[in-house]
């Protein structure tokens, strides 16, 4: 029997893959596994280790959290964000969530 986390984890690598125009070989070959052993993660019939997950997760510049569970958790996106921020007065703030909620939006 599939377990859900495996399935939904491995929709979510594939939308990432394609999001980030890689091959399925090209990821498979950067994390060190098997193109066939990715289409089964992908496709939910195989589940992973924390290692491969660890490995997929980095080439796709992804967190392992977001992998798992569709949730981003805090990484060093959120520093680097945070960082630019301060280069900003709060109007420019206000205006630059206003535009990234949008960009959101056109994304999903």
């Amino acid at each position: 029997m599939k377990e859900p986390i495996y399935a939904e984890a491995g929709l979510r690598i594939q939308k990432m893959r394609v999001k980030r125009g890689y091959t399925r070989d090209a990821v498979a070959e950067l994390a060190g596994i098997s193109t066939k052993f990715l289409y089964e993660i992908e496709t939910g019939k195989k589940g992973f280790s924390a290692g491969v997950l660890f490995r997929i997760s980095k080439v796709l510049d992804v967190n392992c959290d977001y992998i798992l569970t569709g949730k981003r958790g805090k990484g060093n996106h959120n520093k680097k964000l945070l960082g630019a921020l301060e280069l900003f007065d709060e109007e420019q703030v206000h205006k630059l969530v206003q535009l990234l909620e949008i960009v959101y939006d056109i994304g999903s």
